[in-house]
């Protein structure tokens, strides 16, 4: 914790001074392009209200020194990949000057009300892009309820594999088809085996899902043979994102045995374009979520003291959904779950030590995911396939329509927040995509 986190900081950008996702306590990644010139190339920016800190334009003008110059000279080379490459310490230091010349109180600002038109670039006129090149992509299955509940569509008497509450799991995803937040997604097609059929048939997925999901991006990787300690686990995180990872539930039940996930879920991933850094989640860090009296301690190399102390994340997690119709009369967005991140069973941290642990080499800017973040009641549950328990519960919409998985229009919004007494709130941004026919 330091001055950047102080909740009565104000800052002269007016749009970020009210109720918005990105105030000066956020001061969140991303990387953009203005939509006006075909041509622009790609900056690394930083989100600040309804506006974007062009980082190479305040590096030019030389409004950085020491560690904070040095990461600003890696943001020249969009992507993020550059500045994720160096380590906690150079981000944090971009961070606290950005915030020192974003502040009401800045030198800069006093001595020129103007100081604005140098580098901050309305977010209405920036194509948003993805943070990283992402070389790698894997995604877990941390959340109990999640695991839980889908096994008693399948294993009433079991619910949970006898190795969930040993180890993490996780599959490796597909990197070349996760998309930024607002790119359409097409529905799959795929081998399906409709209940009764002799034979399966390739067709449209007729169970269109979504997954509310919360990435991890990495920082500085590892040497492939050398794991990361779970001691060191949070220096090689940079921050996190949304993630909604579709599914197509008819193709996966077909298939994923033996190998798990396949065809079902390397179609389209959606993220979030802004990525919120650990050093903005500081004053949201909680103890790793309490395990049920009788559940296994992790092994030793996937325990840690400080982990078990701070190594959760108060974020609280939103689904909306808008059919077509309901976009046409303008009805806003129906809120489908609230799930909380604090949740889960395994903390990130735990995560990327285990992904190392057998002498895996991660490098800056892979991505992995949370898996499905779900809660103990109903209304926490991350998905279709769980909130209308496999399609038999559909959800009733305001026209008159109802959903037990995704029909054509239908868009998905995803959203994040952190919120405490004591602390200015933060978010997420949000996480898009509109369903188009096959």
């Amino acid at each position: 914790m330091d001055q950047t986190h102080d909740p009565s900081l104000r800052t002269w950008v007016e749009s970020a001074r009210g109720d918005t996702d990105f105030p000066i306590q956020n001061l969140p990644l991303g990387v953009f392009r203005r939509r006006a010139e075909d041509d622009e190339p790609a900056a690394v920016g930083i989100a600040i209200g309804e506006h974007i800190v062009d980082v190479t334009a305040c590096h030019d003008e030389g409004r950085f020194t020491g560690p904070a110059e040095t990461a600003a000279a890696a943001c020249a080379a969009a992507p993020l990949n550059g500045l994720m490459a160096l380590g906690r310490e150079y981000r944090a230091e971009l961070r606290r000057q950005v915030s020192a010349l974003l502040a009401e109180d800045s030198p800069g600002w006093r001595a020129n009300h103007r100081l604005g038109d140098r580098f901050l670039v309305p977010m209405a006129e920036a194509e948003m892009l993805l943070p990283a090149r992402i070389g790698d992509y894997t995604d877990f299955y941390a959340s109990i309820h999640h695991a839980t509940n889908v096994g008693s569509m399948f294993r009433p008497e079991n619910p949970l594999l006898p190795n969930y509450k040993w180890v993490p799991i996780g599959y490796h995803g597909r990197a070349s088809s996760i998309v930024p937040s607002g790119t359409p997604v097409r529905r799959p097609r795929g081998q399906i085996k409709p209940q009764g059929a002799d034979l399966p048939m390739f067709a449209p997925s007729r169970w269109l899902d979504y997954e509310m999901e919360v990435g991890c991006f990495v920082g500085p990787g590892n040497p492939q043979g050398t794991p990361v300690p779970m001691g060191q686990a949070e220096s090689h995180i940079v921050g996190l994102c949304l993630v909604n990872d579709w599914s197509a539930r008819d193709v996966q039940s077909w298939e994923y045995q033996p190998l798990g996930p396949f065809l079902a879920k390397n179609f389209a991933t959606t993220i979030s374009p802004w990525l919120v850094t650990l050093e903005a989640l500081e004053p949201f860090r909680i103890p790793a979520a309490p395990r049920p009296d009788g559940d296994p301690a992790p092994l030793p190399y996937l325990t840690d003291e400080a982990n078990l102390q701070r190594g959760g994340v108060d974020l609280t997690v939103d689904v909306y959904l808008a059919s077509a119709e309901m976009r046409a009369r303008d009805i806003p967005p129906v809120r489908l779950s609230r799930g909380r991140v604090g949740d889960l069973y395994w903390t990130f941290a735990q995560m990327l030590a285990h992904h190392t642990s057998g002498g895996c080499n991660m490098q800056p800017g892979d991505l992995f995911a949370s898996g499905t973040v779900s809660g103990p009641t109903r209304d926490a549950r991350g998905c279709l396939l769980e909130l209308t328990w496999r399609g038999t519960e559909p959800i009733p919409l305001p026209t008159g329509e109802s959903r037990a998985f995704l029909e054509d229009g239908d868009e998905v919004i995803m959203r994040g927040r952190c919120e405490r007494d004591g602390a200015a709130t933060i978010g997420f941004g949000e996480c898009r995509g509109v369903v188009e026919p096959a």
